[in-house]
């Protein structure tokens, strides 16, 4: 399977919305330390309430952290048959529709991880507001980590503080790697 997703193609088309701030590349800490305050920054003088404010950047901080801590290495990679990739990852926060906000953000995956994402995804994405809180409760008091070193509350976050169901997408590369891209709504 060598299917090839046109990562610039895909920016593009998220860019269609009223871009607030849009990144492109290698996602580190250092970039997460120093983009953080930015966010803050344009959030205080995009959005006027206060509690949505504070809803949008914990989105998006949420976003950002799972990128960096999922996202695998593609740096000219030709053992897995990818020539080379210009993208590490990217995020784009926009203004949507009816005064919204969305948060996209897309990384590479590996394919066997692809099952377990979507299962979890569509388990919360198939609950109401009560059903995630619980199910948030209940995930905070387990103790497993993943090896990322997550309990995997940040997807269940995602979905209670947006009050939305999360989009996202499979973008197949090659028989060992595929892009995955989320799209979180904020009312």
């Amino acid at each position: 399977m060598q299917s090839v997703i046109d990562i610039n193609t895909f920016y593009a088309e998220m860019e269609k919305d009223d871009v607030i701030l849009s990144y492109k590349g290698d996602i580190t800490q250092e970039l997460l330390s120093a983009i953080y305050p930015i966010i803050e920054a344009r959030l205080e003088r995009e959005v006027e309430d206060s509690k949505r404010r504070k809803k949008v950047f914990h989105v998006l901080v949420e976003c950002l952290q799972n990128v960096f801590h999922h996202m695998e290495s593609f740096k000219s990679n030709t053992s897995v048959g990818i020539e080379k990739v210009n993208v590490g990852g990217l995020f784009m926060m926009a203004r949507g529709e009816e005064n919204s906000y969305r948060v996209f953000t897309g990384n590479f995956i590996l394919n066997e991880k692809l099952e377990v994402l979507k299962q979890r995804i569509d388990k919360v994405n198939s609950m109401n507001a009560q059903e995630l809180k619980a199910y948030y409760l209940g995930s905070l008091s387990t103790s497993e980590l993943s090896d990322k070193g997550g309990a995997g509350l940040g997807i269940i976050d995602m979905a209670r503080k947006s009050e939305n169901k999360l989009e996202y997408q499979f973008h197949p590369l090659t028989d060992i790697y595929s892009f995955f891209t989320l799209a979180v709504k904020i009312n």
